[in-house]
């Protein structure tokens, strides 16, 4: 089934289709992003309002929506135009007033006679000790009042769609709904006691009570994972096809892992064994891996790769790590020479800068696997460069290692397996949204011996006592970060330039001691003033946040974040990750201008307060939403109408044990269930899996 569906057909016709929506309609509404009927029915209404008939407004909590039978009494038409419009009515125990401006007397004295009994429903406001009930929303004979609906939905409006317009064209929309054979798995959905779709929606858009409104309604949370269960599928897919590909199996003997274990100064922790585990599980297998390694800030994510490195080289393979940048790669190489040292493994990096002598030699020790592990940047993607027999590849994710990319190495060796690592915690239900196609494997344990950070809030009034700080620290022989904002001075937003700030510490700190990098200067001058600093030429490193990626010194004990308030949680995280790598106790110090927002004040002492990456993730996400957190555009998330990543991270991994069920045990989308799912990837819009069944 490649094309959708007849039965979806009128879910997917213009919005014109649908009673009471226009042109003009159909262009307002598109600023809620609905273009179809189908996007009406997954627009689901966000509260609602218990019309249900009182005796009186008396006693009432105002202001509130209300629904009382009255006596219609005097009508007490303004005096000058423009004015309000005044109808004197009486419930059971007490006066007040209705009130129409812009109104027209013919039309209300038709519709409220003086004398005449009707049932009014609206919202009821004191206004100077007077009790109003302004433009009601329903004016009706009392025989008539069977037509107020008793719980009624509150939708979700834009300019030029209204309540009435709302529900005329909601109602509709419902009408073209068709029966749908089920593709949740039947017990999952007797346990939770979910409607049927078609019911589901109805029940969703007729809610009878508050109750019925929230996430945890069986119609509703029936909606959501269904919005899940199709993301997933589509994840799953890809998943399957990334490792339909052969994989090449690669067990390792443990002969060089036991040489590093055993030269290690410490014990790796439970987290840190686990990892290698489930990898070395992944490397054994056919199938091609495609893991993620996800793990705080100096959790060890360098040890696991190195040890998943030494599976590939002891099943006869060759590795590659790569970085983002030459100051990284060189880095790596750092941190590995150690340990392959110890295991007697031959560790090489390849760079863009290789001279054309040095280059030829290394590409060919690559070719004949005289070389077991390359550290390299982008360049080991080039035509010439060709592996002997490239078993794993190690990518820091940092550089947004794309799709494209995966395919470009798995041209460099057949089967290629591939370590994703990033040093971004991501709360579970992110994780499951963005890398659902991915197995993970988490670092949730500080390796033993890292000294906590000890982290302070200082207003930037106290600037001089910080530089001082910073002058005794640098006498004792200690090292500093100082991160800004900007770098140019701009007249619109004052935070202070990297530029200025260089100035001002070189003038207080002396000439040679402060280095400056910043993005705007060029990337030989930039890996210089890292050099000076990582070498302790320099003792305070100016810089704006292009440190934060990986950069490792371990005497820099001391990292000042200037303006503080202006980064988001996960940046300061970051930040402060690039102190406490050393022996030294480290600082963190958060320079903030008061006054605070609520906001400001709540990411800097969640930061304060807590050196657990994922908790501080947790807070991110609730402070700015799944979208900020990693960007939409590039996130690949998708809007979900009825879903909410957040507060639905349990329901996600549900979606997730059970596509993935469903795809092993029918991975073509074949059986009945199989072709229930199809309709349900047509149904969500999710062309892209579609595409991945037709062709795989």
């Amino acid at each position: 089934m490649s094309s959708r569906p007849e039965a979806l057909f009128p879910l997917f016709a213009a919005l014109t289709t649908l009673e009471g929506v226009g042109p003009k309609i159909a262009q307002n509404f598109a600023n809620m992003h609905v273009e179809r009927p189908r996007d009406l029915l997954l627009t689901l209404p966000h509260s609602g309002i218990d019309r249900r008939v009182r005796d009186t407004v008396q006693g009432a909590d105002l202001p509130a929506h209300l629904t009382v039978e009255v006596l219609v009494g005097p009508h007490r038409p303004p005096r000058n135009r423009g004015g309000a419009y005044r109808i004197n009515v009486e419930d059971s125990k007490c006066a007040f007033q209705l009130v129409f401006f812009h109104a027209n007397d013919r039309y209300l004295n038709a519709q409220l006679p003086e004398g005449a009994r009707r049932v009014v429903s609206g919202k009821v406001e004191l206004f100077d000790g007077i009790v109003n009930m302004v433009h009601p929303d329903y004016m009706l004979p009392v025989e008539e009042a069977g037509n107020i609906p008793v719980f009624e939905p509150v939708y979700p409006l834009t300019a030029g769609v209204t309540r009435a317009v709302m529900l005329k064209a909601t109602t509709s929309a419902l009408s073209k709904a068709p029966d749908l054979a089920e593709w949740i798995d039947p017990a999952q959905k007797r346990v939770e006691s979910w409607p049927d779709w078609r019911a589901a929606l109805e029940a969703a858009h007729h809610p009878a009570r508050a109750e019925d409104l929230a996430a945890t309604a069986p119609a509703r949370a029936r909606l959501a994972y269904d919005e899940f269960m199709a993301h997933q599928l589509t994840l799953g897919l890809a998943r399957a096809k990334m490792r339909k590909g052969k994989g090449v199996v690669s067990r390792g003997t443990g002969a060089l892992q036991s040489r590093v274990l055993a030269a290690l100064p410490y014990q790796p922790t439970g987290a840190q064994s686990r990892a290698v585990e489930e990898i070395a599980h992944d490397m054994a297998q056919p199938l091609k891996m495609n893991r993620l390694l996800q793990g705080d800030v100096g959790a060890g994510k360098t040890l696991v790769a190195f040890m998943a490195l030494l599976v590939a080289v002891e099943a006869g393979g060759q590795g590659v790590m790569m970085a983002p940048t030459e100051i990284l790669a060189r880095q790596h190489l750092e941190g590995l020479r150690p340990l392959a040292e110890s295991a007697g493994v031959v560790v090489d990096i390849l760079t863009g800068r290789d001279k054309s002598g040095a280059r030829r030699a290394k590409l060919e020790a690559l070719k004949f696997g005289k070389i077991n592990i390359l550290v390299g940047t982008h360049a080991v993607f080039q035509k010439d460069v060709e592996f002997d027999d490239l078993r794993l590849a190690v990518v820091d994710e940092q550089h947004r290692f794309g799709v494209r990319q995966r395919l470009e190495l798995g041209r460099k060796g057949a089967g290629v397996d591939v370590l994703v690592m990033t040093a971004t915690p991501i709360p579970r239900s992110l994780a499951l949204a963005q890398y659902g196609d991915m197995d993970v494997s988490v670092l949730d344990e500080k390796p033993p011996g890292r000294l906590p950070i000890k982290t302070a809030m200082i207003s930037t009034g106290r600037m001089e006592q910080v530089v001082a700080h910073l002058r005794t620290a640098i006498a004792e022989g200690r090292q500093a970060y100082w991160v800004c904002p900007l770098v140019e001075e701009s007249e619109i937003i004052d935070l202070s330039s990297a530029e200025e700030r260089f100035k001002h510490l070189r003038a207080a700190l002396g000439e040679g001691r402060v280095g400056l990098v910043h993005g705007q200067l060029p990337p030989d001058e930039k890996d210089a003033a890292m050099r000076a600093f990582q070498s302790g030429e320099t003792a305070v490193l100016v810089a704006t946040t292009v440190i934060e990626v990986g950069v490792d010194v371990p005497n820099a004990s001391i990292m000042v974040i200037e303006r503080a308030e202006s980064f988001g949680l996960a940046q300061l995280h970051q930040l402060r990750g690039r102190v406490g790598r050393g022996t030294a106790a480290s600082t963190c110090l958060l320079l903030y201008q008061s006054p605070l927002s609520a906001a400001g004040e709540r990411r800097l002492t969640t930061l304060r307060e807590s050196e657990d990456g994922f908790r501080i993730a947790e807070v991110d996400l609730e402070m700015r939403g799944a979208g900020d957190l990693i960007g939409t555009a590039q996130s690949g998330l998708p809007r979900f109408r009825v879903a909410d990543v957040e507060a639905q991270a349990g329901l996600m991994a549900t979606a997730q044990s059970d596509a993935r069920k469903l795809l092993a045990e029918d991975p073509d989308l074949t059986t009945a269930r199989g072709q229930a799912a199809r309709v349900l990837l047509w149904l969500m819009g999710q062309d892209e899996a579609i595409r991945l069944i037709s062709v795989g």
